[in-house]
């Protein structure tokens, strides 16, 4: 094995500064190709590596983003992480991840953990409980220590940050205006309570629809499902109210629309021909349902490469007086088999 070297024993071999070596291990285009190429070749000769924890002292930085998620088994933030991590990773940063569990008092945990100094800067997606609560005093205190924040997905006009969103007003007016394009006459939407803005917005798409169509919106119609209790319950409860007639449902997530087609397969309802149904995250869920469940994309990767482009820029350019942005990402609706009453041309 050979011996570990220092930067000042590749400085003194090659008779050079350690500056100099330094700059030629990072192509610094102020030193030559050829130095350059000396340097690196010493380099990988005795397997020397930088010592980053040093460089991320000197340079006043972690050299880390955390990122709070209010749920992991989700397609949806699953693929908005592997977003951040790539942008992060292309740019020498690694991430930290936390995990809120949809709760208050979690996510102030996590902010207070993570702006000790643990990171240089935050990405979250808000908790459905602190939604609730309406209290964003933890996430406002950011700023008195100089940490950037971005949200994505679930946001808040309350706090002043940089944010990346879904078109969620146009998801929902999408897959209702299919729903009706395929000859439903009675659409229902499995919503979340108004306090959810991703729910709320989708739901706002679905009214919009619907007046478009000339067809009445049925408060009837609007089912709100909360997380909180048994949700299959509470869907089957209405699916199965021999009063509601429906012959399309539009789920704002791809589990509660899954969880209707189980439903409507037990009461032995043809799907699509006698009900139609639309989800949203286009995840494996929505490919192995039976039938594959028609979805709208709401292209997670890409708010996660928006999101960590952002905070990245804030955290490097230290541009604070910059205004702040809001990135809306386009959906788009993947149709199959559970809304396909006729073939696609």
């Amino acid at each position: 094995m050979r011996p570990k070297i220092t930067s000042k024993d590749i400085a003194k071999e090659l008779d050079i500064s350690p500056s100099t070596v330094s700059r030629a291990l990072n192509d610094n285009p102020e030193i030559s190709e050829e130095t350059r190429k000396k340097v690196k070749a010493f380099a990988d000769l005795y397997n020397y590596r930088p010592n980053m924890l040093g460089q991320k002292l000197r340079n006043n930085k972690t050299m880390i983003i955390g990122i709070i998620i209010p749920e992991i088994v989700h397609h949806f933030f699953s693929q908005v992480i592997s977003g951040i991590e790539k942008i992060a990773n292309g740019r020498d940063y690694n991430v930290m991840i936390c995990l809120s569990n949809e709760s208050y008092e979690k996510e102030k945990l996590n902010i207070q953990m993570l702006a000790n100094g643990s990171v240089d800067g935050i990405l979250a997606s808000i908790a459905k409980e602190t939604l609730e609560i309406g209290d964003f005093d933890h996430f406002k205190e950011l700023k008195d220590y100089n940490i950037p924040l971005v949200l994505f997905d679930r946001v808040t006009e309350e706090i002043e940050c940089d944010k990346v969103i879904v078109d969620d007003f146009g998801g929902g007016y999408n897959a209702t205006k299919h729903l009706v394009d395929v000859g439903c006459k009675r659409i229902a939407i499995l919503s979340t309570p108004d306090y959810v803005n991703v729910g709320a917005l989708r739901t706002t798409g679905y009214k919009r629809a619907l007046e478009e169509s000339n067809m009445p919106i049925e408060e009837e119609l609007i089912f709100k499902v909360d997380d909180k209790s048994d949700i299959t319950s509470q869907i089957s409860s209405f699916m199965n109210c021999d009063t509601i007639k429906f012959d399309g449902i539009v789920g704002v997530n791809e589990i509660y629309a899954a969880i209707a087609i189980k439903i409507a397969k037990e009461k032995g309802v043809d799907i699509p021909d006698d009900l139609a149904i639309v989800g949203f995250t286009d995840g494996l869920i929505s490919l192995f349902s039976t039938p594959a469940l028609s979805t709208v994309k709401q292209h997670g990767m890409t708010i996660g490469e928006q999101s960590a482009e952002l905070l990245l820029d804030r955290i490097q350019h230290k541009d604070n007086n910059k205004a702040y942005e809001q990135k809306v990402i386009s959906t788009d609706l993947v149709i199959r088999k559970s809304s396909q009453k006729f073939p696609i041309l």
